[in-house]
């Protein structure tokens, strides 16, 4: 079984449904949730919007490979009505980042991991490292928490549940 780290977000419609939804999903077609991080209300980052958005890190236990779980987040997102655009940075309904798998280290056209610009964003790293700070980044070989204090990403992240 791999542990694999993945990244709710998302800033439209009843949030707390969307995400309880997501996760039901999740564990359904990816594999066992056995961690998750508080939900956390964050500023947009890469463009305006005044719809703040929530964040949230799950830590599953799966037998899918990398591109299995993709191919099963994407439908996850499609079902649960996100609209992919053009533009990267936009409002959205849902949004599922896969930022590690184990500690595999691999790039494809489709996939990338380790998540290759989590690391530039506090939204991604504070709910990571709630629940994993002493986790190795297998590219950069530090921690969690140290990818946090040398985060420059001064957009504001507010926990707001568990």
């Amino acid at each position: 079984m791999a542990k694999l780290f993945l990244l709710l977000g998302g800033n439209l419609g009843n949030k707390a449904k969307i995400f309880g939804e997501t996760r039901d999903m999740l564990g359904e077609s990816i594999g066992e949730i056995i961690e998750k991080s508080s939900v956390y209300e964050t500023e947009p980052w890469g463009f305006e919007s005044k719809d703040l958005f929530w964040n949230q890190v799950l830590v599953l236990e799966t037998k899918l490979q990398p591109d299995e779980v993709l191919k099963n987040t994407r439908k996850i997102e499609d079902q649960i009505g996100r609209v992919r655009k053009a533009n990267r940075y936009v409002s959205r309904l849902i949004d599922i980042d896969l930022l590690f798998y184990d500690d595999l280290i691999m790039k494809t056209e489709e996939l990338e991991i380790p998540h290759p610009r989590m690391t530039d964003r506090r939204f991604v790293l504070e709910p990571l490292t709630e629940i994993a700070a002493e986790k190795i980044h297998p590219a950069y070989n530090k921690s969690v928490s140290y990818l946090l204090a040398e985060c420059e990403d001064d957009l504001r992240v507010s926990k707001i549940s568990h």
